[in-house]
């Protein structure tokens, strides 16, 4: 009982092969990925390569190895390149599209609650995403935060995974000592607002 988990973290990731890849589950596939993205990451960000460049260059050899490979088949009889079919079926694109409707609607939520509603609490925590966004973005490029992203998705499931009673106790804690600091700063803020006194709504 003292050891059981609230949740299973492979579930709350989807329980699939994508679950599976950053709960290192099959870690021939993990490490792959991880070698994958460090390697472009060096490719990009160290040895100055262009993306345009290296995709170029990759559709290249990819065309020329399909290209002779149905050329020799032909000639020697042998089977042609196992291409699968390539298309889009229209149940990924609805799905695709609900899901992103889903976030606009989303965003677009928030939008209104900060622009028309006048909602102190979520135009508090929007600045300061922004703001932390900002700052971060001033440190890294896209490239490196990206990668960095990948790193993160690599180790915070595993390690939540496996130390997740410590981690929830720690989590608890800091969630209500800031919880404390955001009242305090916002009781700041709304004093400093001035509100009509009852006398003046008497008068009025």
């Amino acid at each position: 009982m003292g050891n059981s988990r609230q949740f299973s973290v492979h579930l709350a990731l989807g329980g699939g092969a994508v679950a599976d890849l950053l709960l290192w589950k099959k870690w021939t596939q993990s490490a792959a990925f991880l070698v994958g993205s460090t390697a472009l990451w060096f490719l990009f960000e160290r040895a100055g390569y262009n993306l345009l460049s290296f995709v170029s260059n990759v559709l290249l050899l990819l065309v020329v190895i399909l290209f002779l490979w149905a050329k020799s088949a032909s000639l020697l009889n042998r089977p042609l390149p196992p291409l699968p079919n390539l298309e889009v079926s229209e149940e990924t694109v609805v799905k695709a599209a609900d899901e992103m409707r889903v976030w606009v609607n989303c965003t677009l939520s928030i939008a209104r609650d900060v622009a028309i509603a006048g909602n102190l609490i979520f135009f508090s925590q929007v600045a300061i995403g922004l703001w932390i966004i900002s700052y971060v973005g001033s440190l890294f490029n896209f490239l490196t935060f990206l990668y960095i992203g990948f790193l993160l998705s690599l180790s915070v499931p595993v390690l939540y995974d496996n130390y997740q009673r410590p981690i929830d106790e720690k989590l608890n804690v800091a969630y209500d000592i800031a919880r404390i600091q955001y009242r305090k700063i916002d009781d700041m803020i709304l004093s400093k607002i001035p509100l009509p006194s009852n006398k003046e709504k008497k008068i009025q």
